[in-house]
């Protein structure tokens, strides 16, 4: 209950009934306004290329005559912008950075700067504070403000009504695919890269043309995006072709780098526009420190003043067009750019192609051109009939001078001028201010003469506005003197797939032969020979163990071979020789279950090296209940890199030992009651199935099981009389050692 007072008597007060309102009736009333404030007043750019931001921000600059004045502080143009984008100092000045030229964000920047503005290529090189930099308008900015005094476009109230903005600008060249632009709004974004301003021209002058240019004849004309970091684009017309059909896809860009021979190192030059050299000296310096780069010593930043520069220093032998291709596969020196031409179309988002985004920036700018144009043939024939009137004295100027010297009231004199020569009121008004100096017949005659241009140019003018075709080639006309004055060659080379070798990381791993140890405990151990021949020498070849630990397993491999280990969890985990750190035998090496990530509790039971899975070779499982089997090592073989299977072989019982045929061999199956047999792989089943239990190949006891079962047996049982068998299941005879 509410309180209040009342001659200090407390009253108490009904509480307020609560108005239930259903969700649906919030979001339309609450949350839609500011949905659709953000699509259309702030995240999606317009057919003109420009954010409101971004257009406040310009027609500030242009309003300050910065299009043709000096330089001035940052601060005073973030100060004016205010007037128009109400969002605070810090936002304003953001929006200025990444248009400047300082900046390099874009591929024509409009803003031409003087001071640190940051780099797009970093995200740690801080821009100065706004005190300190100055900026103008850049040249290039005449083809955006082109006839914007001359009614190119509608103009409205700024936010509080005190003075005008224009709706947009009157871009002279599509600059909605030459400026790149991103923006994520409510429930949709947009992300629209830069293209070539000559190649965008053409496209446009060729569409202008030929409206049912097609987008394979654009695809030859603007060939591909074009970016202001230039670096490499790997072309894939299929690709390309959906983007400009559709507005969606992504395209592959990669690093410009060189080799210098001389200091064994790589310098990267340009990187994707889509990343920063923090992100990839970061991923570079994770993989040195993790070991998967030993082809790095060193990853430097060398940006200076000359520009952008990544230092990588080699390791002797190492190949560099090798370690690029791994470290395009691994690192965002090779990054994609991800597309959504989402654009506001009269206040509408539309996600177009580029055919579709020319075919409305044409629409849009005949729109502008026309209505500059009526303009100009309004003041043309406020100008004519000006001039007309001035042609009716010609005939006679004394009596002009005399109507205003006889003239006893100024106010008399235009009615009497009007009376006097057949003129109206504007062309007597003309006359009656034209100054006593120039009432001679030679000036008169000069401006009379201006009436035959000046009917020409009308004539023209009514003609172009009469004829979409002669409206258009007006508009390409435009377009190919922008080409000629602005355009830069592409910056973005194009890179074929052909010239592109595949990575696969077997070949660009340093190869070499090494010896695998692997203990009964899980700890393995990657030994050079060279390692090995010093111990040897040095008298400590002896490997050091865990207590109570033993070898269980010693084989020759290569470095780049794949390994696989067989646990007790029905399970197998798959890596690579390359992935583990090499040790001494001095060393106790590196404990698999956890460089794996082993479930709990599970332990290794064998291990194989493999260069490849021979369709012939097979994994001999023999089971704690006297069963075994063959299971082709080809069955483990998978699509992409995939590091556990599970389900690797049967779960009836539990597995003794894993060992690998490339041949028939025999081995000696032993049982915890000192029984064993020595058979050949030959009899056991081959399964094609996994998690086949096989056939019976020793005959037990009540009570007894297999404990284990040896490829290598001489040594430990030398004495291996009435033990062979030639079939199965084999009934077991005494062991002796």
């Amino acid at each position: 209950m509410a309180k209040t007072r009342k001659n200090n008597v407390k009253i108490e007060l009904p509480p307020a009934p609560i108005t239930p309102q259903p969700i649906t009736e919030t979001i339309e009333k609450n949350y839609m306004p500011y949905v659709m404030t953000v699509i259309v007043s702030r995240a999606i750019p317009e057919i003109d290329g420009f954010k409101p931001s971004h257009r406040k921000l310009l027609y500030t600059m242009y309003k300050m005559g910065l299009l043709t004045g000096a330089r001035t502080k940052s601060t005073n143009i973030v100060g004016a912008t205010m007037k128009l984008n109400p969002h605070g100092d810090a936002a304003i000045y953001e929006t200025m950075v990444r248009l400047t030229r300082g900046n390099g964000a874009l591929l024509h920047p409009f803003v031409d700067s003087k001071g640190n503005f940051g780099k797009q290529y970093s995200s740690d090189m801080a821009y100065a504070a706004s005190r300190y930099t100055e900026a103008k308008l850049d040249t290039f900015c005449n083809e955006i403000f082109g006839g914007i005094d001359k009614n190119a476009v509608e103009m409205t109230d700024n936010y509080d009504a005190t003075m005008k903005e224009p709706v947009l600008l009157p871009t002279a060249f599509p600059n909605v695919l030459v400026s790149p632009n991103m923006g994520i709004a409510v429930g949709m974004a947009s992300k629209i890269c830069s293209f070539n301003l000559g190649e965008i021209c053409d496209g446009t002058i060729a569409l202008l043309d030929n409206p049912d240019t097609t987008t394979e004849e654009l695809l030859d004309i603007i060939k591909a995006p074009d970016f202001s970091g230039g670096a490499g684009i790997i072309y894939d017309r299929e690709k390309l072709r959906h983007i400009y059909e559709t507005g969606e896809g992504s395209f592959t860009l990669r690093a410009r780098y060189v080799y210098d021979k001389a200091e064994n190192c790589i310098e990267v030059l340009e990187i994707p526009y889509s990343t920063t050299i923090e992100l990839i000296l970061k991923k570079i310096t994770d993989m040195i420190k993790d070991g998967s780069l030993r082809e790095v010593t060193d990853a430097r930043n060398e940006i200076d003043l000359h520009g952008f520069k990544l230092t990588l220093d080699l390791r002797r032998g190492t190949d560099p067009e090798k370690l690029m291709a791994k470290l395009f596969k691994k690192t965002s020196l090779q990054d994609n750019f991800a597309c959504n031409f989402n654009i506001l179309v009269d206040g509408t988002p539309r996600t177009m192609g580029v055919r579709e985004i020319l075919s409305e920036w044409i629409h849009f700018r005949m729109g502008c051109v026309s209505r500059e144009l009526r303009f100009d043939l309004e003041k043309k024939n406020e100008k004519l009939h000006l001039l007309m009137g001035m042609g009716e004295i010609l005939l006679d100027i004394d009596k002009a001078i005399k109507i205003v010297r006889e003239t006893e009231k100024e106010k008399d004199v235009v009615p009497n001028l009007m009376s006097g020569f057949n003129l109206d009121e504007v062309q007597a008004e003309y006359i009656a201010e034209i100054k006593l100096r120039h009432l001679n017949r030679e000036y008169i005659m000069e401006r009379i003469a201006e009436i035959e241009n000046l009917q020409k140019e009308i004539d023209e003018l009514r003609s172009i506005l009469g004829s979409e075709k002669k409206l258009k080639k007006y508009i390409a006309k435009q377009l190919k003197k922008i080409k000629d004055k602005y355009a830069i060659p592409r910056k973005t080379r194009l890179i074929f797939e052909d010239d592109i070798a595949d990575y696969t990381e077997e070949n660009h791993v340093e190869n070499y032969s090494v010896r695998l140890v692997l203990t009964r405990d899980g700890f393995f151990k990657k030994i050079t020979h060279q390692s090995l021949r010093a111990s040897t020498l040095r008298g400590s070849d002896e490997h050091k163990l865990k207590d109570g630990d033993r070898v269980i397993l010693e084989e020759d491999a290569e470095n780049v071979d794949e390994l696989l280990f067989i646990t007790d969890k029905q399970k197998i985990y798959k890596s690579h020789v390359c992935e583990f750190d090499q040790v001494k035998a001095s060393s106790l090496g590196e404990f698999v279950p956890a460089k794996l990530d082993f479930d709990v509790g599970e332990k290794v039971v064998a291990m194989k090296a493999l260069k490849k899975y021979e369709p012939a070779h097979n994994i001999v499982y023999i089971f704690a209940n006297g069963k075994g089997v063959k299971i082709p090592v080809s069955s483990y073989e998978t699509k992409g890199n995939r590091k556990k299977l599970v389900a690797a072989y049967s779960d009836a019982a539990p597995l003794v030992a894993a060992i690998y045929e490339s041949e028939p061999f025999e081995m000696l199956v032993g049982t915890k009651a000192g029984k064993g047999t020595i058979i050949s792989t030959k009899l056991l089943p081959l399964k094609t199935t996994r998690t086949s239990i096989g056939s019976t190949i020793i005959a037990l006891k009540k009570d007894d099981e297999v404990a284990f079962a040896l490829k290598d047996f001489a040594k430990e049982f030398p004495d291996t009389t009435g033990l062979r068998k030639t079939k199965i299941p084999a009934t077991p005879g005494t062991l002796k050692k």
